[in-house]
């Protein structure tokens, strides 16, 4: 609801497609990638669903889906560049939500759903130049995160 809300007051003021944005900024975190599995395409394919369900116009459905597919933050370095007025606006909502107190405390709650650890002065930031080298890198960490939380639980 917070995406929704910026993206309606950013695409007002560049006058786009408000419709397109709604409905966006609604579904563009409804499977997401990082909670299944790195499969990108879960979250274009029930927001599809669930929009020819409400006969909404084939047009519109593809251009709402290609926001949902494209918009993910995946890394510092790795471009993401929208090919429409209305997926920039979305994704600007996205990321400036993220970076306000809300955004900070799903920071921690991501972290903690994978085990992750916040800071550790002693290893530096990781960066990558595409989404699949950042999610290959992901599933090393998770495989060492197993093999430690193994190790500090067999004595």
């Amino acid at each position: 609801m917070r995406v929704w809300n910026i993206a309606k007051q950013i695409g007002q003021e560049e006058k786009a497609d408000l419709f397109i944005i709604e409905l966006s900024a609604l579904l563009h975190d409804i499977a997401d990638w990082k909670f299944n599995n790195g499969d990108e395409t879960v979250g274009p394919t029930i927001a599809r669903q669930m929009l020819e369900k409400y006969s909404v116009p084939t047009e519109i459905i593809d251009q709402v889906c290609e926001i949902i597919l494209t918009m993910s933050f995946k890394g510092a370095d790795i471009k993401t560049e929208m090919q429409t007025l209305e997926g920039k606006i979305v994704q600007d909502a996205d990321r400036l939500d993220a970076i306000g107190a809300i955004g900070i405390a799903r920071a921690f709650a991501t972290g903690a759903k994978f085990n992750e650890i916040f800071h550790d002065p002693n290893i530096s930031p990781e960066k990558y130049f595409s989404g699949k080298e950042y999610v290959l890198a992901k599933e090393k960490r998770d495989e060492r995160s197993l093999i430690i939380s193994t190790k500090n639980f067999c004595f």
